[in-house]
This record gives structure tokens, sequence and C-alpha cells, in this order.
């Protein structure tokens, strides 16, 4: 393998950590981890380093039964670098004597990720005051709910100041390959690209997305945009014919279009969309049905309920109780 030039490499290596939490994704372990690996292995010689922790120094498990072992030995010095990986069940995680344990950690970083739910226990943590921060896209009102002082934003990821908060495993991978590219430059992250048929790279910016629209933007431009347009209105629906409209089409050449890239009318797939997040927030939280009909645009509980058994073959009420 062709190894790929570096520019201004530090004198030394760099070190991260990445400090896990029970239930988290590997996905996201490994989006923090294997991007610094390809670059070692690109370069040529070991310019990144890291090693794994737990936040109590006792094993955690993955949503996939992995157990992450405890590693005392890796609170004995400060990394370059602090990956604070997370994912579900964030309230029991973030009890007052677990974010006293945290605080030391990511205090010394001098640059601090919170990975996926890693921002909301960063925020719980007390440090994300005044900052801008994001999560992972499902959890996003939830952050902006329940701290105001933060600036919620919608991004892939996002820095500000020494803290950095993506939105899951692949804005993880986006965000590593930035850094690689702002520490040894662009040959080098585009070589550690490549290595994972990674294609294409997202800038920090670009907002999470309900659905895949990367190959749609190609393919179909009006289709994408559409498509963002109804994720911005799951709560208030707008008629087809208005987002037809804002994407420079007729109704009826945008149901054309529609159809050829998705096999289903643009209506079709706006009521997946909010039927799809209705029944996320039916199973991953307490919000009361009728709450939740509103939330995902429908008048009245039982025409949701109604909708909601049509699509996925049984009531809202049932399937939490289930």
């Amino acid at each position: 393998m062709k190894t790929a030039k570096i520019e201004s490499a530090p004198p030394r290596s760099f070190h991260c950590r990445a400090l896990v939490m029970p239930q988290s994704n590997m996905l996201c372990l490994a989006a923090v981890l294997d991007p610094l690996r390809a670059a070692n292995r690109a370069a040529g010689r070991q310019i990144y380093t890291w090693d794994i922790a737990t936040a109590t120094n006792q094993a955690v498990t993955l949503t996939t039964g992995l157990k992450v072992p405890a590693n005392p030995a890796a609170r004995l010095s400060p990394p370059d670098m602090l990956a604070l990986i997370a994912g579900f069940d964030i309230e029991s995680q973030s009890k007052p004597d677990i974010l006293r344990q945290l605080m030391p950690a990511i205090h010394h970083a001098p640059l601090t990720c919170g990975i996926d739910g890693g921002g909301e226990i960063l925020a719980r943590c007390g440090v994300l005051r005044g900052h801008r921060a994001t999560t992972h896209w499902e959890d996003l009102e939830k952050l902006e709910l329940a701290f105001p002082d933060i600036t919620v934003v919608r991004d892939r990821f996002v820095q500000s100041g020494k803290f950095i908060t993506t939105g899951g495993a692949s804005p993880c991978i986006d965000m590593m390959l930035h850094l690689i590219q702002r520490h040894h430059g662009r040959s080098l992250a585009e070589s550690v690209m490549r290595t994972f048929l990674y294609d294409p790279v997202h800038a920090g910016s670009d907002p999470q997305s309900l659905v895949s629209v990367s190959r749609l933007k190609r393919r179909s431009p009006p289709v994408a945009r559409a498509l963002q347009l109804m994720e911005e209105h799951l709560e208030d629906p707008i008629p087809v014919s208005q987002i037809a409209r804002r994407c420079g089409l007729s109704a009826r050449r945008l149901e054309m279009l529609f159809r050829a890239e998705t096999g289903s009318g643009p209506g079709q797939t706006f009521r997946a969309l909010r039927l799809a997040e209705a029944r996320r927030l039916v199973v991953d939280t307490p919000d009361p049905l009728q709450q939740i009909a509103v939330r995902c645009g429908f008048n009245s509980l039982p025409a949701f309920s109604r909708a909601f058994k049509e699509s996925f073959g049984t009531a809202p009420s049932r399937l939490r109780r289930r």
C-alpha cells in the first residue's frame, strides 16, 4: 500500500481515549478508533495511539452484548482527546456519583468529544453551557428542552471551544476524518476515506437526516429537497403542492419523480416518515400518546391511532404496553 504524505506532523503520537458507557453502540466505538488505526497504516508509522476505558472502573455491556472490560490503568495519564461514547439509558448513567467520576477526565482532556448520547452526558455534567452542541437526531428536541442554556443544532458534528459533539456513528467518522485532516493534511484523510470506501464525506454543518438522501442528491436533487422539507415539517405537515412549488416543480412532476426514485408518491412518503417518528416516540419515550400525535402532525388521537394501526398492525397503546 502506498504511504500517504503527512503534512506538518506533530512531534509525538496523538493519544485518544474512548470512554465507553453502558448500552453504547459498538459502531460508534469503531467510528472513533478505526480511522486512527487506518491513519497509522496509511502513514506507515504510529501517529495515533488509543486506549479504551469505562466510567466507573467496571466492565460495561454494549448494545450488541459485547462486554468492554474495565481499564484502571487508563486513568493514569490524560489523553489528547477524550471520546465519551454513550447510547441508551442516559438517565441512569448520569447519576451524580457517575458524573463526579467523569469530571476529572473531561476537565484534563484538551479535546473532549461527546459521541451519540455522549453529548447529553456532557450537558448533564454542566460543561456545555453557552456552547453549541448536537446529538443523535432522535434526541435533539429532548436536549434542547432540557438544556436551554445550550444552543442545540442539527449538524452532523459541531465543535464549540474544546468540545465536539456528534450525531452518531456516521457523523463520528466525518469528525475523525476532519481531525485527521487537521492534524496531518488532506492526503492522509483521503487515504483513510478510501480505506473504508467512505463516500461522500459530509461537513460537520450538514444536517442530520431521518432518511439517506446522499444518492438522491446526485440523481434527483428535487426529491432530496422534498424529503428535507418533509423532515422539517413532521409536526406541521405542509401540502404536497406547496412542497412541489418550493422545489420548483408541479405537483404532478414531483409525483412522477418520487415514484421513479422511491417507488411511492410524496404523500405516502411524508405520512410514512411521520409514522416512523411516532413509532420511535411510542417505544422510546414516556410521552403521552396525545402529545406524540400532535408532534407527528395528526390533528386527533383517534386519527393517529387508526393510521398507526394501519401501518404497524397494532395500536400505539398496545405497542407501548408490550
